[in-house]
């Protein structure tokens, strides 16, 4: 459980760094764009980037927190041993989903992008460095649903 606390805590970091990294990007696009009238050639991109992760890194750390959106509406009309049942399957099936498509599928498209040496055409990097974030994702998220079966907690 201690561990789990020190991933959620990093990651809230990491989510308030990029978030105030993109807030920063975006007020430079807009200045330069409207005050100095010719806008900056990297933000737009580095701004997309920075929302992917926001966005893919956000959804695992909302689901280490449980705070995802959850339809109770059959849930709350079982008994207490089936709602466990019935949570513990809704939590394979995450697994299961995590592992196929976002750490399979996406370690496949870090791969390509690699193998192709796709680069971004702003900023020049390596698309396989923005795509990583994908199965890294999904592996904070099995972790945290692993966590969430062998502690209980749904």
């Amino acid at each position: 459980m201690k561990f789990r606390r020190k991933i959620d805590l990093y990651l809230g970091y990491i989510l308030v760094v990029i978030m105030g990294v993109m807030v920063i990007n975006v007020l430079w696009q807009v200045f330069t764009r409207f005050v100095m009238g010719d806008p900056s050639s990297f933000t737009d991109e580095l701004a997309r980037y920075l929302m992917i992760w926001v966005g893919v890194l956000g959804a695992a750390y909302i689901s280490g927190k449980r705070m995802h959106v959850a339809i109770d509406l059959l849930p709350n009309r079982l008994s207490k041993a089936k709602q466990m049942l019935l949570k513990m399957l809704v939590n394979f099936i995450i697994i299961l989903f995590c592992f196929t498509a976002l750490v399979v599928g996406g370690l496949r498209l870090v791969y390509i992008t690699y193998v192709l040496d796709q680069h971004s055409p702003a900023l020049q990097i390596p698309l396989a460095l923005v795509y990583l974030i994908i199965p890294i994702s999904g592996i904070l998220i099995i972790y945290y649903k692993i966590s969430d079966i062998y502690l209980k907690q749904f």
